[in-house]
């Protein structure tokens, strides 16, 4: 038995659109109900949602079935957390506030087995289907796809350092903490930071580097797809629900105010 190609990494190598969607409420039931939808990839976030390993292992479970490639962000930029992770059978790991190239650095290596990296080595787990998989350790590299998250002033200055690391398969720009470090918390739709973060998209367009992002908004996704972003999530599990759950209730009770 072979080890299953990741689709994700080898269509945003090629330039391929590809639309996400954001997980934050730590469901194996969400997650079940939105693989049937058809996004090309997920972030199943543990940065900034009380997801645990036990709750990404049942979304990774929900996700097996479809084509929905499954990219876990960790809480930090650290080889000892993201192992079981890797053992778990991530598609993908979204490493947050990457700011330089040693630290973009550090992340490839906690990926990567020896002598290339300093992953520890478990010779049967999920990922390699309990050790079915035979290929898995010679095809693992290529196989698994490795996201940097640029998040500071700092990290846009250190943009082309940080994508020419090798191993970098993107790079994700994360416009909530930027709006904070530009000065205008929460103002992540302003038209300077936006004109930044362009700015650094041409660096990676001159390397070949595929870019992604996270917006709330689909008319806003399909700009930034027009402006030459690859991977672009659209919205979160979390704001689905609340938004259309208050959109469903205001529309109820304005209807029956004056009954």
């Amino acid at each position: 038995m072979n080890t299953k190609k990741n689709i994700f990494k080898i269509n945003i190598k090629n330039k391929k659109k590809q639309v996400g969607i954001w997980n934050s409420l730590c469901s194996n039931i969400v997650a079940d109900a939105l693989s049937g939808s058809g996004y090309d990839w997920v972030v199943i976030d543990m940065e900034h949602s009380p997801n645990n390993y036990q709750t990404i292992l049942g979304q990774f479970q929900a996700y097996q079935a479809s084509n929905t490639a499954t990219i876990i962000r960790p809480i930090w930029n650290d080889p000892v957390f993201v192992k079981p992770i890797l053992d778990m059978g991530a598609q993908g790991i979204l490493f947050p506030m990457i700011q330089n190239r040693e630290q973009a650095e550090k992340a490839i290596s906690s990926i990567n087995y020896p002598p290339f990296g300093i992953r520890g080595v478990s010779l049967a787990h999920r990922a390699n289907n309990y050790g079915r998989d035979k290929d898995y350790f010679e095809k693992f590299s290529e196989n698994f796809c490795t996201i940097l998250q640029i998040e500071t002033k700092e990290a846009l200055l250190n943009i082309k350092d940080i994508a020419s690391v090798k191993g970098v398969d993107g790079i994700f720009f994360g416009p909530a903490d930027l709006s904070a470090d530009y000065g205008i918390l929460g103002k992540t739709l302003d038209k300077n930071l936006w004109e930044n973060i362009q700015n650094s998209l041409k660096i990676l367009q001159d390397l070949g580097k595929p870019a992604g992002t996270l917006v709330g908004d689909a008319d806003f996704a399909i700009q930034l797809f027009e402006k030459g972003f690859t991977f672009v999530a659209c919205s979160s599990d979390q704001n689905i629900l609340v938004k259309n759950a208050d959109l469903q209730i205001k529309k109820i009770k304005e209807a029956i105010s004056s009954l």
